[in-house]
């Protein structure tokens, strides 16, 4: 969905910093070779992630859903001298795709693939960190959030993609759409819960940035 016009959607990207030629590698081979290519997170929300990364300077960086790893690489931009990243994802098929890439970035020795649910998995990092993302299964974004909070440094932040999803969060919801349910629900959450500030960006589909009081 266009939130404004594909014209200006390319001024603003012709008006931001050009992507590191890894990425634009990525970008090409995901379109190429894997399903759904939209998931990206492209260009622009790419640079925009990696500036918000370069301020926030995080040690220790959760990423819950990792796709072909573009995000991934965007968030490592401003990572610190001694971070880390894990990152999520349940697809095994997309495993060795990111590792590719990951390994021929800098940061091969800081970004730790983990292979299954978020759910699982997050109980298990031993870990308090400064920045996550979330971009997995929608309908676990309420659970992904309980779970992270109390992991989260104070002053952390969590950045949760696709709130809007294609407007259909100020639509007649579909009984049977799950999705979009849990979507309204959980910006209704990061609204309201007193442990976050919350400001919801009209970026893409939808990026909410909560500041973890």
């Amino acid at each position: 969905m266009h939130f404004i016009s594909e014209d200006l959607e390319d001024y603003v990207a012709n008006h931001s910093q050009n992507e590191p030629e890894l990425l634009a590698k990525l970008n090409k081979e995901t379109y190429q070779k894997i399903l759904q290519p939209r998931m990206l997170s492209g260009h622009f929300q790419g640079r925009v992630l990696s500036m918000l990364s370069k301020i926030i300077n995080p040690e220790n960086i959760l990423e819950i859903g990792t796709y072909t790893g573009y995000a991934t690489l965007c968030l490592a931009e401003g990572m610190a001298k001694n971070g880390s990243i894990d990152t999520i994802d349940l697809n095994e098929e997309l495993f060795d795709f990111q590792k590719k890439y990951f390994d021929l970035s800098e940061w091969r020795n800081q970004i730790v693939q983990h292979l299954g649910s978020g759910i699982d998995i997050i109980p298990t990092l031993n870990k308090k960190y400064d920045l996550v993302f979330i971009d997995a299964d929608k309908e676990n974004y309420i659970n992904y959030f309980h779970l992270i909070v109390p992991i989260m440094n104070k002053g952390g932040i969590i950045l949760s993609d696709n709130v809007l999803w294609s407007g259909k969060v100020v639509e007649e919801l579909d009984p049977k759409d799950t999705s979009t349910k849990i979507l309204v629900e959980y910006n209704q959450l990061l609204n309201n819960d007193t442990r976050v500030e919350t400001v919801l960006l009209p970026i893409r589909d939808g990026l909410t940035v909560s500041r973890v009081l």
